[in-house]
C-alpha cells in the first residue's frame, strides 16, 4: 500500500520515517557527543573570564591551565546532557501496526519507543507545504517547506519532513492507509514570493549628495 518514499511498508507495519538511522538510548547519547562540543565553545567567554581572573590574582600557570580545562569539561557535559535529552523527545518515525489497515500506532522517539496507541487516538494528520518562490529577477529557485502535525486526543505534535518529493503523492498514501480507520489527512499549500531585498537608503542619498555637491 505504500506509494510514497516517507512511507516504507514491512512486514508487522507500514512506518512514516521522518528522521532515518537507529534509536535508543545509547545510539541517542553517542550522536549527541558531537554537538555537545558547541557547549565550551558558546560559553568560552566565561571560562575567559575566569581564567584572566585567576591570572591577575596571581595563580600559577599549571593551575590556571587545570582550572581551565575542569570547566570546559563540566561545560561539555553539560551540553552532551542537554543535546541529548533534546534529541531524546525528537520523533524518528511513526509505526503503525499491522501493515494493511492499522489497528494501533506509536510514536518512536530518539531514545525510545512511546506505548502503543489505538488509532483511533489519532485524530488528524495535517500537512503545509510551504513554497517561497523567487520575484521577477530573482536568480535563487523556490524553496519548499513540508511540516506536519498530528492531532492527538489530548496532544499535538508537530516536525518537520523531510521534503524532496511530491506532498500530494504523500497525502494520498496516508489517505489510503488511515483512511479506513477514519482518520482524516489535510494538505494545505501556502505560497508565497520571496521579498525583494531593499536598496540601502543611507548609501543612496548619500551619493546623492555628493553628486549635487560636484555639480555645483
Amino acid at each position: 500500500m505504500a506509494t510514497d518514499p516517507l512511507l516504507r511498508q514491512g512486514p508487522d507495519s507500514t512506518d512514516l520515517v521522518l528522521r532515518a538511522g537507529p534509536t535508543g538510548r545509547v545510539w541517542n547519547a553517542v550522536i549527541s557527543a558531537g554537538p555537545a562540543l558547541l557547549a565550551p565553545l558558546a560559553l568560552g567567554a566565561l571560562t575567559l573570564v575566569v581564567a584572566l581572573g585567576m591570572v591577575l590574582a596571581g595563580a600559577r600557570a599549571s593551575t590556571v591551565f587545570v582550572v581551565v580545562g575542569v570547566i570546559a569539561g563540566l561545560e561539555y557535559l553539560i551540553g552532551w546532557a542537554a543535546v541529548a535529552s533534546s534529541r531524546a523527545q525528537d520523533i524518528q518515525r511513526v509505526e503503525f501496526e499491522p501493515a494493511g489497515v492499522p489497528a494501533s500506532l506509536r510514536l518512536v522517539r530518539g531514545a525510545r519507543p512511546d506505548a502503543w496507541l489505538p488509532v483511533e487516538t489519532l485524530r488528524e494528520v495535517r500537512l503545509t507545504h510551504k513554497v517561497v518562490e523567487p520575484y521577477q529577477g530573482d536568480y535563487k529557485p523556490a524553496v519548499s517547506t513540508l511540516a506536519l502535525e498530528l492531532v492527538l486526543r489530548g496532544a499535538r505534535e508537530r516536525l518537520a519532513l523531510p521534503f524532496g518529493g511530491d506532498p500530494q503523492r504523500l497525502a494520498d498514501a496516508l489517505k489510503a492507509l488511515l483512511g479506513p480507520a477514519g482518520v482524516v489527512v489535510v494538505l494545505r499549500t501556502e505560497r508565497s514570493t520571496r521579498e525583494r531585498p531593499q536598496p540601502n537608503s543611507g548609501w543612496t542619498s548619500g551619493g546623492s549628495a555628493s553628486v549635487g555637491s560636484a555639480g555645483g
